[in-house]
């Protein structure tokens, strides 16, 4: 068994290997940018060792860093994680030229599954079925077209060498082909350095189903049954399940079947994983699953074949790259219950899903019944420089209703603040009727995206839920006492949520079904149903939004001060800058809204601050 191991990853995808090495006695060795100092996939490690600043390719996509940083801490294996080098064939031979030990595939393999076009053409001679298009060396324009023309539209241009979604556009009619392979090409020469591109057959209903395959170095191959990974947003992965729904005995029987065939055909050792696009018109059937690509790598997903398997994937990982056989044989692995994966990230929907950066100063990720992936905790900084993922919330039950079930009750009080979170993006997708009888497609969160999106304002609940909390909490309530016809006084409070006043009136007891806790000094943070708000007293006075026209300057986003251009008591102009804020890589200048004077300013160079913060308020000069 491998001794010490160094994990070139970062995040949670480290702190899951670190689990797994732990408790097989394996030293682990973590590597770290600038910005991830003190994070936890460090503190975790036995060990640590810095390779650079925090933009990723200058740390942890260099590879001689990497190798650099083993030999000095000792490591006698490479783990790379999923993403950045992970299917890197050059990097892994530099490994193994390094006299390391690469926990993954051959890099012949990875480099043999590395060109989709190379790739189908390899798994169409190992009998695997493939998806109908044309993979030609010939890229002109005009026998691309005549191509096109005969697959029948619509059909789907992807780069050879794209990955993520990109590189792929999909055409509905020959008018359209010559400029959306031009773009397509563009993007792919930009993003991999190669514009060239096959064509295949667009699936009307398509469901993207994968397996997970592994291989020894004995020539031992298996799978661990399939995943269904169809919820996507642009191409990326937001909810996965295992096993997928409405897969029968003979149709699983036939594309696990055709997964090893794929291993086998590139004498694949490690971890991967096949995968597959269904034509789900007519439910699953065999003979119309079709090959779209392998990922020569564990997978994000992996957890819910471990969960339905009972197995756990990295320990076989490490294991198989000890040369060891692979633990169990066919025969032995079979499936128990439904899982779910719920990819949990820093990211508003309410804004096109741009993604939130700052400080996670609240986050209660849920427990019992359920399992979680992060590389973060309360109080860990989410940065611009990587994905924005916070975590991966996955659930295991008896059958697929009970793991929605319990997948919806874990994200409905999940509570982060004052970065924003996809949890009410996610919580409404799992409580989605066509979601819960799986009628979906890759297209389903483009299809009900209007439902999906929680709005950006507070919901009444929301606001009497704060008020309440308020109340109780002792705070200097600025409230307007009115009365009711036919009864007794009511307590009334404004508040400020989302940049916006509102005027509640305090409710008589609290509702169980959401979720309120003192988050800072006089902001109250708010969860219904997974989507979390800060809402704190209304200290302006007068009627109207708590805007720039009430002369409260607020923090239009979670960011930090770079620059103090004023002092309470200034004089100043209408358009004065008063201070800078840095969000989002960019520099945002707040400016005086009209004449007056720096009543308070709450802002000090270097500081960070919420979005909705009050940073100044200036009172107007009277005329």
């Amino acid at each position: 068994m491998i001794q010490s191991l160094l994990i070139a990853n970062r995040g949670e995808i480290a702190c899951r290997i670190i689990r797994t090495a732990r408790a097989l006695g394996i030293r682990t060795i973590a590597v770290y940018s600038d910005a991830d100092a003190n994070a936890l996939h460090v503190r975790s490690a036995d060990d640590a060792v810095h390779i650079g600043p925090s933009p990723a390719r200058e740390s942890y996509l260099v590879g001689d860093r990497i190798i650099a940083a083993a030999q000095a801490s000792g490591a006698q294996a490479i783990h790379p994680g999923y993403g950045f080098l992970s299917e890197n064939a050059a990097f892994a031979q530099a490994v193994i030229d390094a006299g390391l030990i690469w926990v993954g595939p051959d890099p012949s393999s990875i480099t043999a599954m590395g060109l989709k076009d190379a790739a189908k053409q390899l798994m169409q001679a190992a009998g695997v079925p493939t998806t109908p298009g044309y993979l030609g060396d010939d890229q002109s324009l005009e026998r691309l077209t005549a191509e096109a023309d005969a697959i029948g539209y619509p059909v789907l241009i992807k780069a050879v060498a794209g990955g993520g979604g990109k590189g792929m556009r999909k055409v509905d009619s020959p008018a359209d082909f010559a400029d959306a392979l031009a773009s397509c090409r563009r993007e792919a020469a930009s993003s991999f350095g190669n514009d060239h591109v096959l064509l295949e057959k667009w699936i009307t209903n398509p469901r993207h189903i994968e397996v997970q395959v592994f291989g020894d170095t004995h020539g031992n191959v298996v799978h661990l049954f399939e995943r269904d990974c169809s919820l996507q947003r642009r191409h990326q992965k937001v909810i996965e399940e295992a096993p997928a729904p409405g897969m029968d005995e003979a149709t699983r029987e036939a594309i696990c079947a055709a997964a090893v065939r794929a291993a086998k055909a590139v004498d694949y050792v490690g971890a991967g994983t096949i995968e597959f696009i269904a034509d789900g018109s007519e439910g699953l059937r065999a003979d119309r699953i079709w090959f779209m690509e392998m990922n020569t790598r564990l997978q994000v997903e992996h957890p819910v074949t471990e969960e339905i398997t009972g197995v756990d994937l990295v320990e076989w990982q490490l294991r198989i790259a000890s040369g060891e056989p692979l633990p169990l044989a066919q025969e032995d692995l079979s499936i128990n219950g439904w899982a779910m994966e719920a990819r949990l990230y820093a990211e508003d929907p309410a804004s096109g899903f741009l993604p939130s950066t700052g400080r996670l100063e609240q986050c209660n990720f849920p427990e019992d019944y359920v399992r979680i992936e992060t590389g973060v905790e309360q109080g860990s900084v989410i940065s611009s420089f990587y994905d924005p993922m916070i975590a991966k919330i996955i659930t295991h039950a008896d059958s697929r209703s009970n793991a929605i079930a319990l997948m919806a009750q874990k994200l409905e009080g999940l509570a982060v603040w004052p970065v924003k979170s996809n949890a009410g993006f996610l919580h409404r997708c799992v409580t989605n009727t066509d979601f819960a009888v799986a009628a979906v497609t890759t297209a389903f969160i483009a299809d009900h995206l209007d439902d999906l999106v929680p709005p950006s304002e507070p919901s009444r609940a929301m606001l009497e839920q704060a008020a309440l909390m308020l109340a109780e909490s002792g705070g200097k309530l600025q409230g307007l006492n009115g009365l009711r016809l036919n009864a007794g006084p009511e307590k009334r409070v404004r508040l400020r949520a989302a940049g916006e006043r509102y005027e509640v009136a305090i409710p008589p007891c609290h509702r169980e079904d959401i979720y309120a806790s003192v988050a800072a000094p006089s902001v109250i943070l708010v969860t219904e149903k997974g989507h979390s708000l800060g809402i704190s007293l209304d200290r302006t006075d007068g009627a109207g939004s708590a805007a720039a026209s009430d002369g409260a300057i607020l923090s239009p986003m979670p960011g930090r001060i770079i620059a103090v251009a004023v002092a309470a008591g200034d004089s100043v102009t209408k358009g004065q800058k008063l201070l800078t804020l840095e969000a989002m890589k960019m520099e945002h200048s707040l400016v005086a809204p009209f004449d007056g004077t720096v009543a308070e300013l709450d802002a000090a160079e270097g500081g960070q601050v919420s979005e909705g913060a009050l940073l100044a308020r200036i009172d107007r000069t009277e005329d």
